[in-house]
């Protein structure tokens, strides 16, 4: 825990959300990273197309990026108009959600998705290149650079927003002041007619393509189109903004863009008037293009290398956005039921952990795919950005038409040429770069698409069936199946939980192994009124003969909830104490999905031998029951609880004041006659409180009593489909398997297959 707080500081609770809102000269560097790095190659993108046609097709860089500039001054006027329509956050997937349907939103979320991923591959990727470029030396090592950059923007962001925000402010700042800087000396030098020439002036560029065609032309303006990335991050991230939160963010969106559009086409001039040559062959000997434009505004001095330094810095950086948005996207979509409920979740530092580590690791296996070359990354962008423009400013259209709002013919008018715009150019884009790599994202957005929907249906399904299962619980009747590997101070332990619950009958069960005969003998001897039962079959697994004998308690007594005891012997507290007994292991595993089985985990912790305290007998249980809400499964938990005899508790975790009210409200209503005890965690998380509550419960009890934590579990058919819930279950049983006097007991609950009739 101390090594945790150290690397990514102390946690946050959940009232100081507030603190980490961002002021504008935060968010501007955060969310602007991205666009503001994207002048720094867009310019070569469009060059390094136009110099398949040879030297004289450089002359249409300057109508190409103005086409360009214009399209991206359109985009940013249309998205401050989905600001201000959408003032809680307006990103592509709420637009077309609210305005087109769930199925056009999710193509709009998938696009926008893939393309932080890209956002992150591509921005290392060239910071990389503007590294290597200076020192060549390091060309072999990119993929390790690359992947410790990774690394290090994972690690800043699961810090906080905040503080990922202070951290990369400044050299954001700095890069724009530097590229500024360079500009103003640029065209000062320019002033008198005469400009300086980039190293690669006079080169001469061979054609490899002929004459120059509209494809080709179409070509560079969708290559150059890649300044038009991140545009829609300060949309998507209003909710980051300090109050007033769309006014912030709408002034935020205007600089970023006015910065964006003065730096792209500054860079486009200087290129052209200082006859910058370059190609693909070329580009490892003379430089990018800013750093040509730099080494000829600054004669290669001081200023030379600083811009050097902190376009490879925001290069890098402009990652950060992908950082920001991706997470808070995927919770978003997590509550739309379109991705896995652990998207919501936030982590000690109050940011969404789970989309962090997400974005990281597949971002990581797309730079060591491609070896961290952004010639071959770059293919695969912009299409997705492109998409979502698209799909974001049609469902405004779709929104101004519909609500009719003051000013709404004027805000229609700017949204529909967006939408035009951009829709024309995502058809120009997937056309001309279908074949160099974009037909991967094409591929890749539908399959995201069918898996959002797919999960979206499955939580639909296990919504509705909650809501047709009857509520109340019916008591049953209880056998017991003590598990027996060894007769020790742990199986004792578990006979006598088995003696003093209300069960109807207790059945203790070995499964054959060699030297089971020692066994038998010594527990004839110490347990004369209770007669193992062995389980032959030593060609079969422990586990299988096991669940075969567990089935046939179950089939043989249907109207019984059979419950099976295992104690191991725990040698230390640890997280891995679960782990530690392979065949317990495997039969808890397989006996999750076994409905009418309760397992109970009564592990003992084994004592050093020097230790002469003696060993207090059992003699009471004090049953803790976790509950959530007042659905079938957690009365079935209840009810199962009661059934095994009297001192029962319920304890709820309150992570969620709404939730927390519901269930109050809905406990009264129950009449059960134990307690309800509310326990509150600042820090979100469920464990970690359950876990304090349940030690201070056992250091509290008199000697001899064991607490039962009681874990209601509702499982799903088909083992995949457990990845879409939280298992929280499973953390509880991993964190308290080493811990002494204190029993899990999981109480699963089984939603039936697809159109099988009849109750759970």
């Amino acid at each position: 825990m101390r090594l945790k707080q150290s690397v990514f500081g102390r946690p946050f609770a959940s009232h100081e959300e507030q603190h980490q809102l961002l002021p504008k000269r935060l968010a501007l560097p955060v969310f602007a990273s991205d666009p503001l790095s994207s002048v720094a190659y867009a310019t070569e993108e469009a060059m390094l197309v136009l110099a398949l046609a040879g030297t004289a097709a450089f002359t249409l860089l300057t109508p190409i990026s103005l086409a360009i500039a214009g399209l991206l001054l359109i985009v940013v006027i249309s998205y401050r108009q989905t600001i201000k329509a959408y003032p809680d956050g307006g990103g592509a997937f709420i637009v077309a959600n609210d305005n087109l349907g769930i199925k056009t939103g999710a193509v709009a979320a998938a696009a926008l998705l893939v393309d932080y991923v890209l956002t992150v591959s591509v921005s290392v990727a060239a910071g990389v290149a503007a590294i290597t470029s200076a020192a060549p030396g390091l060309i072999p090592w990119r993929v390790w650079i690359a992947l410790g950059f990774v690394l290090l923007l994972t690690v800043a962001n699961l810090r906080g927003v905040k503080e990922a925000s202070t951290l990369f402010a400044f050299p954001t700042y700095l890069f724009v002041f530097t590229v500024g800087a360079m500009l103003v000396v640029g065209f000062a030098r320019c002033s008198d007619g005469t400009c300086p020439t980039a190293i690669s002036s006079g080169l001469d560029i061979e054609a490899e393509v002929g004459a120059v065609t509209l494809f080709l032309v179409l070509r560079a303006f969708a290559s150059g189109s890649t300044a038009l990335t991140g545009v829609e991050a300060v949309a998507n991230g209003v909710q980051a903004f300090r109050e007033p939160k769309s006014h912030n963010a709408a002034t935020t969106l205007a600089v970023m863009g006015a910065i964006s559009i003065s730096m792209f086409l500054g860079i486009s001039t200087l290129a052209r008037w200082f006859d910058v040559r370059i190609s693909e062959s070329t580009i490892d000997e003379y430089g990018t293009v800013i750093s040509q434009i730099g080494r000829a505004a600054f004669n290669g001095g001081f200023g030379f290398y600083v811009l050097q330094v902190f376009t490879a810095a925001i290069l890098i950086l402009a990652a950060n956005t992908a950082y920001q948005d991706f997470p808070r996207l995927s919770a978003i979509l997590a509550r739309h039921k379109l991705m896995p409920r652990q998207y919501i979740n936030r982590g000690d530092r109050l940011v969404f952990s789970n989309g962090i580590v997400t974005l990281a690791v597949i971002a990581a296996a797309l730079l060591v795919v491609f070896q961290a070359e952004v010639s071959r990354l770059i293919q695969l962008y912009v299409v997705g950005v492109f998409t979502a423009f698209t799909l974001s400013q049609t469902g405004m259209v779709r929104h101004w038409l519909r609500l009719r709002e003051p000013g709404w013919r004027r805000s229609v008018v700017i949204n529909a040429v967006g939408a035009v715009t951009t829709g024309v150019v995502l058809i120009v884009v997937a056309i001309v770069k279908f074949s160099h790599g974009a037909w991967i994202v094409i591929l890749a957005i539908p399959i995201l698409v069918g898996l959002m929907l797919g999960a979206r249906r499955h939580y639909r399904w296990v919504a509705a069936q909650l809501r047709e299962i009857p509520v109340e619980a019916e008591p049953r009747p209880t056998r017991v199946l003590v598990l027996i590997a060894h007769h020790d101070a742990g199986t004792d332990r578990a006979l006598r939980y088995a003696q003093l619950i209300h069960a109807d009958a207790v059945t203790c069960v070995h499964a054959e192994e060699p030297r089971s005969d020692d066994l038998i003998y010594t527990w004839d001897a110490a347990h004369p009124r209770h007669t193992l039962e062995v389980l032959p079959g030593e060609d079969e697994s422990i586990s299988r003969r096991v669940v075969e004998r567990v089935r046939r308690e179950r089939d043989l007594h249907q109207n019984a909830r059979v419950t099976v005891i295992l104690a191991d012997r725990v040698f230390r507290r640890s997280v891995l104490a679960p782990f530690a007994h392979r065949h317990s292991l495997a039969i808890k595993s397989r006996l999750l999905f076994e409905p009418g089985v309760v397992v109970t985990d009564l592990n003992v912790l084994r004592r050093s031998r020097r230790s002469g305290l003696p060993r207090v007998p059992m003699n009471r249980i004090e049953q803790v029951v976790l509950v959530s809400d007042m659905t079938r499964p957690i009365r079935e938990a209840l009810t199962y609880a009661e059934r095994l005899g009297p001192g029962v508790t319920a304890i709820h975790i309150d992570v969620d004041t709404a939730q927390r009210e519901r269930l109050e409200s809905q406990w009264e209503e129950s009449g059960y006659q134990f307690p309800l005890v509310i326990i509150p965690s600042p820090f979100r998380s469920i464990v970690d409180p359950m876990v304090g509550y349940l030690r201070q419960r056992r250091r509290a009890a008199i000697p001899g009593t064991l607490i039962s934590a009681i874990i209601p579990e509702f499982i799903v058919p088909g083992r995949v489909t457990q990845l879409l819930h939280n298992q929280t279950g499973l953390a509880i049983k991993g964190v308290l398997g080493g811990e002494p006097n204190i029993a899990v007991t999981s109480v699963p609950f089984h939603l039936r297959p697809a159109d099988t009739p009849g109750d759970t």
